[in-house]
């Protein structure tokens, strides 16, 4: 499911909202650098000094000369399509990178998604690893332990460009998480993530209209609407046929449909490290809010509120009800009106969604669920005789999806005909920072171009969000997701709302370290065992199963963690 949520992430925000020209931030946000990374920054230097200056000063935008090899391995998705005579080694990534920094990239081999990490572990238990490679947080501690990979510390200070740093700088965690004793020891992903997972509340507009609803404030209201959605016909076809809240199998996490905003409303962190009450932090999996949210799930399943049949729905089928009229209610993230929630609207004349903050169940605010999980990095063999290529990878990177160079239909997005590129996927730098101004910088944008009516300071990704929002209030319904993620009355504007108070209103896991190693070796376990007796619950068991499971959860591994998260909480208070 973490990679559907991937793939959904990239691939469905891309074909959806993104098709005209997504990947490209603000074009004036690096072009007056001289550390961009370009065919007109670069020029043919014969290595990485600046004529006549310090040893200690570089020219980040040298070309090799002659030029260098560097070696790497990567997973395949099994959406992407290449252009004809196009491959992993010959695309527009692979010339720029030859072109422009004199690097030739070579892939020792090349894995399925679902088998990469798999892969991986074997070589890294040979010791038989390319210069540069994605790894899971688990994988990182390894390498570093076995002393297999660079020290970036120096590399990245004096080869990183301005853009590079603001992406991967946006907050101290990422960078903290990819830190051992003072080491940078691997490129994090972007720390601006956690927004996408926030769990918002979708409530189908025109039910409410139909059924002379009003839009639930309070807790008691939600489940009245609930409700009606599911004994008050309000799809009109004369069948109980309808849900009030949509669930699937994987429960949370997976950003559709998910059991996080109940949880959220009764105070629950069911998958992140909290504070607890006596400063230590301890796993909010076995709290005894959970407990109480899982009451609450059993007593919604209990009175056909949510569907029975949820255990064995994954987001698909879920999304398939969406569309067919069979559920009012959705928890999910930001994306979720360009899907499912926009078949939903495509599908039916007359659906709408409204996108609303949580609710809460007691008498605290609503505090979301913000997941701060870095788990995948890129790192350099220790054997690389060249590490600083690896950042100057990351630069052209950066520049190439945000920089003043951007070329979306180049090195994001193609549509050919009825066939879509996503060049993105092409790119060896599979873990990279993000846009520095993020999805939000470019919502705050495109609602001040709607107030004033001129669009003209929006970038190319900017000005498509526009387009689609002034197409939608046009009459079409295609566009109505890109309204709802980015319009004045979208995702985007209820975590406007949220922002005011970002600190009081998410819960930031307390733990956002690399895997320990325990958790490396147990957590996999403890969370599909977590999965299994919290589904039970729901479906009907006795809730004194969830005391046996967080005891459990102590005894098999859950203590050990606990006591690993401490000492890594000590360390970062030094």
């Amino acid at each position: 499911m973490k990679s559907m949520k991937h793939v959904l992430l990239l691939s469905l925000m891309t074909m959806v909202v993104f098709t005209s020209a997504c990947g490209n931030s603000d074009s004036n946000s690096n072009s007056n650098s001289n550390e961009s990374t370009g065919a007109n920054a670069n020029g043919t230097a014969a290595g990485n000094q600046s004529n006549g200056a310090a040893d200690d000063v570089v020219d980040i935008n040298a070309k090799y000369d002659p030029p260098i090899t560097v070696t790497a391995i990567r997973d395949q998705d099994p959406s992407m399509a290449f252009k004809e005579g196009e491959d992993f080694e010959n695309n527009n990534w692979t010339k720029a990178y030859a072109d422009e920094l004199g690097i030739t990239l070579k892939y020792d081999w090349i894995a399925p998604s679902d088998q990469y990490y798999e892969k991986l572990n074997v070589a890294i238990a040979s010791g038989d690893i390319p210069d540069i490679m994605k790894v899971n947080g688990a994988q990182l501690k390894q390498l570093v332990d076995a002393d297999l990979i660079a020290d970036l510390t120096d590399v990245y200070d004096k080869y990183a460009s301005e853009l590079t740093k603001k992406s991967i700088e946006m907050g101290p965690l990422a960078k903290a998480s990819a830190t051992f004793n003072g080491k940078l020891m691997a490129i994090p992903p972007d720390e601006g993530s956690y927004e996408g997972g926030l769990s918002l509340m979708y409530i189908r507009a025109d039910w409410l209209k139909k059924l002379n609803l009003e839009v639930p404030k309070t807790w008691a209201e939600l489940e009245k609407v609930m409700d009606a959605f599911v004994n008050q016909d309000p799809d009109g076809n004369g069948k109980k046929d309808t849900f009030g809240m949509g669930l699937t199998k994987d429960l949370y996490k997976n950003g559709v449909a998910e059991a996080t905003g109940v949880f959220n409303a009764f105070g629950a962190q069911p998958y992140t490290w909290v504070q607890q009450a006596d400063g230590t932090i301890g796993y909010g999996g076995i709290q005894p809010e959970v407990r109480e949210a899982l009451l609450k799930l059993q007593d919604m399943k209990n009175k056909g509120l949510i569907d029975r049949e949820f255990g064995v729905k994954d987001s698909g089928k879920v999304g398939e009800d969406y569309a067919n009229n069979r559920i009012g209610i959705n928890f999910g993230a930001l994306w979720n009106p360009l899907w499912p929630l926009q078949d939903s609207v495509t599908k039916n004349a007359n659906a709408d969604w409204v996108v609303l903050p949580g609710i809460s169940a007691t008498d605290k605010p609503v505090q979301y669920t913000g997941a701060l999980e870095f788990n995948e990095y890129m790192v350099a063999s220790k054997k690389m005789e060249h590490p600083e290529a690896l950042i100057k990878l990351l630069n052209t990177s950066q520049e190439k999806l945000y920089g003043g160079q951007a070329d979306p239909k180049v090195f994001h997005t193609e549509i050919v005909g009825d066939k879509e590129y996503g060049h993105f996927k092409e790119n060896v730098m599979m873990v990279k920072g993000s846009d520095p101004i993020g999805n939000y910088g470019h919502y705050k944008k495109v609602i001040g171009a709607l107030d004033s009516k001129d669009a003209t300071a929006l970038n190319p990704e900017e000005k498509g969000y526009y387009d689609k929002i002034l197409a939608f209030q046009g009459g079409d319904r295609t566009t109505w997701g890109t309204v709802r993620v980015f319009g004045t009355e979208s995702a985007y504007s209820v975590l406007d709302g949220i922002y005011q108070n970002k600190e009081q209103n998410i819960n930031f896991t307390k733990f956002y370290g690399s895997k320990t190693k325990t958790m490396a070796e147990k957590m996999a376990t403890l969370d599909k065992m977590q999965k299994e007796v919290f589904t039970k619950i729901i479906l009907g068991s006795p809730i004194d199963d969830f005391d046996k499971f967080v005891a459990d959860w102590k005894k098999l591994g859950g203590d050990q963690i606990t006591q690993e998260v401490s000492e890594w909480a000590a360390q970062q208070s030094k």
